[in-house]
Parts: C-alpha cells; structure tokens; sequence
C-alpha cells in the first residue's frame, strides 16, 4: 500500500491541501476543530510526513550524509578524507554510514540520513544492493545525488568512479608480458559496476595476446570471512592450474598471498600476484604486493565538489555523467618474475 500523503487526507476530508499542512503544523491559523479532525485521521491512516519533502522545503542544514559499504577500507577511508576535505572548506559537516555490505542497512542508512535533513547525499552502492528503487525515489523529490566507485548505470545522476577497464587492462598485460599464460582472477559479485569492469578489461588483455578466455580461471567471492582459501584449492586442483592471480580487492589480495604461502606456493617464483588495492603497506608484505591504485582521495574530492555544486545549484542545467579517474599500475616483486620453464 501506498503510503498516505497530505493530498489523501485533503481530499477525505474535503479540505485544501494548504489547511491541511497548516493543520498538521498546528498553526494557529487553523481551528482547533479542523486541527482535530485533521490529526485524527491522520493518525487512523498511520500518516508519517514526507521527510524527504521536508528537507527541501527546509533551510539548508550545511551537511552532507556519505554512505559507504565498509569504513575499515582503504579504498573508502582515503575517500572519506577527500569528501571531508572538500566539505570542511565549504562550509559542510559530514555524516558517515556504513552499509556493512547490506542492501536492508543502505536503505535504512539513506532514510535516517534524509530524516536528518542532510542537503545531499555521497553514496557507494553495497554489494547485496541490485535493486536502485530507494534512489530513484531521491532523485524524483529532488535530493542531490552523487555515486561514487560503485555505482548504478540506470540511475541517471552524476558518477564519479575510477578507471577500472584500463587499470584491469593494464594489470593482466604485465602478466602476461612476464610470460604467465593462466591468470586466474578472483573477483567480487559480477552485477557491481567494478566487477564488470575489471573482468572486461582482464578478457580484452586476454584477446589482445592471443590468449583464451577461460571461465573455469574466473572465480566470484562474497565479501565472506576466509574464502580465498577455498577458492584457492578449487583454481589449484584444476588439470592445467594458474600461474598467476589477479584478484580485484584488498581482502582477496590478502586471502589469496595467505593462502599460497600456507600451502607452501612460492610468489612470484611459482606463480604471480597482483591486486587492485589502495593499502599504504603493499610495498611491506612478502613479498611486495603488485598493485593497481585507485585515486581515492580524488574521487572523494571530485565526488564532495559536484554533490556541492548540485545542493548550490551552481550547475543546475548541466546533465549527469559519468566521471573517470584514472588508475596507477604499481609493480613489485610479487608479480615481477617471469615463471620458471618446466
């Protein structure tokens, strides 16, 4: 059922919609029997005020709501330090939700940021999040709207996001200029924007070297505790295993060099190692990590000023797009040695 709307009672009780808002105000301009029967029914239709409408109908509250899947991320804490910055200068507090990787909890996040009259709103999708409806509904009643790193292609609002394709890209080339021929590549679930980015630039390195795409070298994690192991033995026990492993997170890059050492794999003797990571100890690990780097912090920036500009309506005719950054291939000794002939 349709939630109830001022409009609803107006027209039941055969009253203005102005009489009725002003009822539900309890101005003074309206009887206390028109108050009464107003809030009566009001109540018996369990009506809850817009608080979307509210907020815009508001004075500015000088704040900015960023919901992010995980704050313990590198990739999310270097962009919150981007957003913060922008927003500090501008006059702008922020407040920070984690979804924890539910699509229930975003969705409570983005009601609760919105009841608190937040003038827009900076948002990287969880990774259970298919369904874009709650956005949607933002976008329609007006709220300023920015996605960042993961975002929603049929969403029609400004995307700020790195070049995942061209950093995919470039990391399954390095391996394979290294000689590695079976690249298996760990990944997180497919329907996110950056999953399908990098699988689409690891299958092009693939085809531009004369390589075949091989769907049993591909394996999707699920953000659970300790998979990589798992998924480790499976690509291991296969008739012609890999030798080399691109994983496409922090925690699979970390899972997958566990996994190897503890069942005894030399890297990058035996096989290679590179990861999509933004941690600041890749260069500490053993040995060091081979890395593609996002600009987080500018994305943060970027994302912070253009939800800023659209809250002042410096740009108001300006239509949505999509904002790519560049990414940074990093490499070390993880993935820098060509694989020993048999």
């Amino acid at each position: 059922m349709d939630p109830v709307t001022i409009k609803d009672i107006a027209h039941a009780l055969n009253l203005s919609t102005s009489t009725v808002s002003r009822a539900l105000r309890d101005s003074y301009e309206i009887s206390p029997e028109t108050k009464r029967l107003v809030m009566e029914y009001a109540e018996r239709l369990n009506y809850r005020p817009n608080p979307i409408a509210l907020s815009l109908k508001g004075s500015s509250s000088k704040a900015i709501a960023v919901i992010v899947p995980q704050i313990a991320n590198n990739f999310f804490s270097q962009a919150i330090n981007g957003i913060e910055a922008i927003a500090y200068n501008r006059g702008y507090h922020v407040i920070i939700f984690q979804t924890h990787e539910s699509y229930e909890r975003e969705v409570a996040n983005v009601q609760q940021a919105v009841s608190r009259r937040v003038d827009g709103l900076l948002l990287s999708l969880s990774s259970e999040t298919s369904d874009v409806a709650h956005l949607k509904a933002l976008v329609t009643q007006g709220m300023p709207l920015v996605l960042f790193d993961r975002v929603a292609a049929g969403l029609d609002v400004t995307q700020v996001v790195a070049d995942n394709f061209g950093g995919s890209y470039a990391a399954t080339s390095h391996l394979l200029q290294t000689g590695r021929r079976r690249i298996a590549h760990l990944t997180i679930p497919l329907y996110l924007s950056i999953a399908q980015e990098r699988l689409a630039g690891y299958r092009a390195a693939l085809e531009q070297y004369g390589v075949p795409f091989d769907e049993n070298l591909v394996r999707y994690g699920s953000f659970g505790p300790d998979e990589a192991g798992t998924l480790i033995d499976e690509l291991l026990a296969l008739s012609s295993p890999p030798d080399a492993f691109f994983t496409a997170s922090d925690r699979l890059a970390l899972g997958t060099l566990g996994a190897l050492r503890q069942r005894g794999i030399d890297v990058p003797g035996e096989v290679a190692l590179l990861s999509f990571t933004n941690s600041q100890s890749a260069h500490l690990l053993n040995p060091p990590l081979s890395t593609v780097t996002q600009p987080a912090q500018e994305i943060g920036q970027l994302a912070a000023e253009r939800l800023i500009e659209l809250i002042e309506r410096k740009h108001k005719s300006t239509s949505p797009g999509v904002m790519k950054l560049p990414t940074t291939l990093v490499v070390r000794e993880s993935s820098s040695s060509v694989p020993k002939l048999v």
